[in-house]
């Protein structure tokens, strides 16, 4: 079988013409819009579906140089991290910090039940990490990130795993967020309290004015100095838990991103979104024709009831626990439709959901600020920290309760797997002793 090598000035040419033919797609197939499905997405799934087909006929394999993948990576979540404004956290108020805090128990949740299934199926427990809140709050992003790092971790497949996972929740959420909102409604005789004039509010950050060429110098060099501080504090994360590489730019961006606002100073956050978007585009491109669905096939039965799973749980989350802690008023149905749309899939689908509902049942101007903050600012770092968790002595003793109870002849090795990404100090030894204690879990096990 014939190889193409592509270096990594290709391999991004090539994910720019899979981008542009997603496109075309998206346009042309209505389902395509009404899901919210990606154009990368759609034009990657069909460059893998082809690639698999070629490479399973014996005819053709292509191998592409990921490197720049990372730098787009890179690029996009800096641009998220520039939007997390505490100033619009307080603007939002209390439901603000509610809807925050729900988000985060079903983060936590989704990766539970991951773990615990990959577990029953005798896979590793941190593949289930790969079909919970990383591809399902996380979307498409995470999922490119985070795949490659479980990858390193030892965790076979969790890339291409990560990455439908993401696809499946897309549809899943806008599948079963409207009906739950609709019902709702009905059940309750709920209706909009908003005047028939009011303007439906929007997570915009800065009204900029339009976009020129000095603005989107200013917006670039920001990007810049924020990765390249961002490295520095990465590194010295990674001395303490193992984080993916984008988090310290992340933190650096929501950093400057607050002083200035702090000293009522402009940034030029329309054109950071514009060149962060773009980002994600071509990164998801290049994360899409690396995808080798192949690798799925011993997987195909894991992955269905792992997946249906999630979607139960969120059925059931945002029926009984976000409606009713929401205040079970309009509003609260309304948020509850977008909680599906981005627990599941991303925000603009949260923000598809919302919007078939008030086009017909009237306007929820608090809905389509708060979900929209929420769900593509604030819980991002959430997520981010709770899929580390194996980076934390927590995480250490999930994971070795897990393993102990499944692989009892390897739970001697698991020490030494964790620790290769986590350096030790008497801080975390003493983390250590009193979680042993408190659980009542051995950390070394005796060899049998």
């Amino acid at each position: 079988m014939k190889t193409i090598e592509l270096d990594m000035y290709q391999a991004t040419a090539v994910a720019a013409l899979v981008l542009l033919l997603g496109r075309v797609l998206v346009a042309k197939i209505s389902i395509l819009r009404r899901y919210c499905i990606p154009a990368p997405v759609v034009g990657g799934f069909l460059y893998a579906i082809v690639h698999t087909i070629v490479r399973g006929m014996g005819i053709l394999e292509i191998s592409c140089d990921m490197t720049l993948k990372n730098v787009f990576m890179v690029a996009f979540f800096c641009s998220v991290g520039f939007t997390a404004s505490f100033r619009m956290l307080k603007k939002g108020g209390v439901q603000t910090v509610v809807f925050l805090a729900l988000s985060a128990v079903m983060v936590i949740l989704q990766n539970v039940l991951g773990a615990g299934l990959a577990s029953v199926f005798g896979l590793d427990p941190r593949l289930g990490l790969a079909t919970g809140s990383i591809p399902m709050v996380g979307g498409h992003g995470t999922a490119g990130s985070f795949g490659p790092l479980l990858e390193e971790l030892g965790v076979a497949n969790a890339s291409v795993v990560a990455i439908a996972s993401a696809t499946y929740g897309l549809v899943a959420g806008c599948v079963i967020g409207g009906p739950i909102a609709t019902a709702k409604i009905r059940k309750y005789k709920l209706s909009s309290v908003a005047e028939a004039a009011t303007k439906t509010e929007t997570v915009e950050t800065d009204e900029t004015g339009a976009i020129d060429s000095a603005r989107i110098l200013d917006g670039l060099l920001y990007l810049i100095v924020a990765i390249g501080a961002g490295t520095i504090v990465s590194m010295f994360l990674g001395k303490f838990m193992t984080f993916p590489f984008y988090i310290g730019a992340m933190l650096v961006g929501a950093i400057i991103r607050n002083i200035m606002d702090v000293q009522n100073k402009e940034i030029p956050m329309e054109e950071i979104s514009t060149l962060g978007g773009a980002s994600l585009s071509v990164f998801l491109g290049l994360a899409m024709i690396d995808m080798k669905l192949w690798q799925l096939a011993e997987l195909a039965v894991p992955m269905v009831v792992m997946l249906l799973a999630q979607t139960v749980l969120m059925f059931f989350y945002a029926n009984f626990v976000v409606f009713n802690v929401l205040g079970k008023s309009y509003d609260a149905a309304v948020m509850t439709s977008g909680f599906c749309g981005f627990g599941m899939g991303a925000t603009p689908n949260a923000m598809a959901n919302m919007r078939a509902l008030v086009e017909r049942y009237g306007a929820a101007p608090r809905a389509f600020f708060i979900v929209p903050l929420v769900g593509s600012l604030f819980v991002d770092f959430f997520n981010s920290g709770s899929d580390c968790i194996h980076g934390s002595s927590a995480g250490r003793f999930l994971i070795h309760r897990l393993c102990k109870r499944n692989y009892p002849d390897r739970i001697h090795q698991l020490p030494g797997l964790i620790d290769a990404n986590f350096k030790r100090s008497a801080f975390r030894q003493a983390s250590f002793l009193c979680n042993r204690k408190f659980l009542g879990i051995p950390y070394y096990t005796k060899r049998r």
